[in-house]
């Protein structure tokens, strides 16, 4: 009985910690890119006090009740997936809600909140979000594939689909999955480049284009409520990535500099490069990472 409000009491601080650190790294990234375009840019926190001015709001647009569905269905799979995800190994508090084939739960749970997103936006009748969404869900068909493939790769590899026995096997060999399993790893890495929709995958937004896209008929604490989730679901997918190819963490500090190190990928990749239209998107994930994703199936095959 201890040890189940142990689970329970670490999820809470899990989602806690999730949320603050998802708003740091996005406050650090509009921060960095700012310097490497040579402008001052806005304080690392500046997302922390515009989550609280849109907490403090209220809107008074409202299109039907799909319109609330859809922030809160974001919200529930965003915390739905953090709490599977083990935060730190080995420790009583944050090893949180995982069991056996995690994996393959994750696979459909992280799907269902683009989904929810899409049919509340879709309710709205605004046309930029119409767009945004078909955007979006076109650009999810496109990296899902090689980050099913990666997965898969490894459950076949190392015969299991949970993600503590992964690092477990990590931990027994002394050798990372990333270079153990190293198409798996790039195939990954390459599909993860859409899952962060920074440039030039920032297609479903482009607030040059489509008026921040899904969320434009969204503000106040619908705002809020995206942008939460946003930050919640950014880190459950860098923690995932530590566990599966980076050995785990077994401290806060170990994790946030593994996080970070991963969540600078996507981040400085988009700097240099300018937004791709729809039909590039794709082609790109069908070509290299969906490579990779059959080389780490052929891989995983073999050895």
């Amino acid at each position: 009985m201890e040890s189940i409000w142990y689970k329970i009491l670490g999820a809470i601080i899990t989602v806690i910690v999730a949320f603050i650190v998802g708003l740091t790294y996005m406050g650090l990234s509009r921060k960095i890119t700012a310097r490497i375009q040579n402008r001052k840019g806005p304080p690392f926190y500046q997302n922390f006090i515009d989550a609280l001015k849109l907490a403090s709001k209220t809107s008074a647009i409202h299109h039907g009740f799909m319109q609330h569905i859809g922030p809160a269905f974001m919200m529930i799979t965003s915390i739905m997936s953090v709490l599977v995800v083990p935060v730190l190994t080995g420790d009583q508090w944050f090893s949180n809600l995982n069991f056996k084939g995690d994996l393959i739960f994750l696979l459909y749970i992280m799907v269902f909140g683009p989904l929810g997103m899409a049919l509340g936006a879709g309710q709205t009748g605004n046309p930029n979000s119409a767009i945004g969404v078909t955007r979006g869900l076109s650009q999810m068909v496109g990296f899902e594939i090689p980050w099913v493939m990666a997965l898969v790769a490894l459950m076949m590899q190392y015969k299991t689909a949970s993600i503590v026995d992964l690092i477990n096997i990590q931990q027994e060999q002394g050798v990372w999955l990333m270079f153990s399993s190293p198409f798996a790893f790039i195939a990954a890495v390459l599909a993860m480049l859409g899952m962060f929709r920074y440039s030039p995958f920032d297609i479903v937004g482009a607030p040059t284009e489509l008026a921040s896209g899904p969320v434009s008929e969204n503000g106040g604490k619908y705002l809020f409520t995206l942008m939460s989730s946003n930050s919640i679901f950014a880190f459950a997918k860098l923690t995932l990535y530590v566990d599966l190819f980076l050995g785990g963490a077994s401290n806060i500090v170990e994790l946030l500099i593994k996080t970070f190190a991963i969540y600078l990928i996507p981040m400085l990749y988009g700097t240099v490069s300018p937004r791709y239209r729809t039909e590039q998107a794709i082609k790109y994930f069908w070509g290299w990472p969906l490579f990779f994703g059959f080389l780490a199936l052929l891989y995983a095959a073999i050895f």
